[in-house]
């Protein structure tokens, strides 16, 4: 028996929450997707960089870093983590101009300035938050430029309770409360390869690859025709 899906809150707003993401050391895992991205595309990610959920800036930071010739937009419906990647920015007035941040929730209004006007697409560990998944996947759609690169990262549920929390044990042993408690709440609200392989058929995106990168991550990628 597959472990039901239990969806939790969609944004991560509260003040504990805040400080200790923006405190925790994601530096591997952030570092190691762009680089995947890199390795992806070849080094070319084109001119325009969309993250979407992209809390305090983590992974938005590091785009605008690595390629210093395009421009990033974070895009997430927590004022809170907003505020944080705000105060980043301004103490790294080197990125001012090409990187800037937005609150938005998913699914965007239609019509939006932004549709079709990204030519490379991220997220990181926002889909598992979305009560719809689609809205993840219909803001993909709109948002990419024709041919635009797209690369996903988020959760994929376990089979079981009892695996739940053996990830969370080997995974959050030095962790705070709050760490573990969303990561364990977060496992049981990911989706199963098999899931988002059907997510992205209704969504009109079935071109695009999904792949298990290990038993508590998957990863979707491709380029839009």
């Amino acid at each position: 028996m597959v472990l039901p899906r239990t969806p939790e809150p969609e944004l991560m707003d509260g003040v504990d929450q805040v400080e200790a993401y923006a405190a925790a050391d994601f530096e591997a895992s952030d570092q190691a997707m762009v680089e995947r991205l890199a390795d992806f595309c070849g080094g070319r990610v084109g001119a325009q960089l969309v993250d979407l959920g992209c809390g305090p800036g983590n992974i938005s930071f590091r785009l605008a870093r690595r390629w210093p010739e395009a421009r990033v937009l974070g895009l997430d419906g927590a004022p809170r983590m907003l505020a944080v990647a705000e105060e980043r920015l301004a103490a790294e007035p080197a990125l001012a101009g090409r990187l800037r941040f937005e609150q938005a929730l998913l699914p965007l209004p239609e019509p939006t300035p932004l549709a079709g006007c990204f030519t490379t697409v991220v997220s990181k560990s926002l889909l598992h938050h979305l009560h719809d998944p689609l809205a993840l996947w219909r803001t993909v759609a709109q948002l990419a430029a024709p041919g635009a690169l797209v690369l996903v990262q988020d959760l994929r549920r376990p089979p079981s309770a009892d695996a739940v929390e053996a990830l969370v044990a080997a995974s959050m042993v030095d962790a705070p409360e709050v760490l573990r408690r969303d990561y364990r709440a977060s496992l049981h609200a990911a989706f199963t390869p098999e899931e988002v392989v059907e997510q992205l058929r209704q969504a009109g995106l079935a071109g695009l690859e999904v792949v298990s990168l290990d038993e508590a991550h998957l990863e979707v990628r491709g380029r839009l025709p």
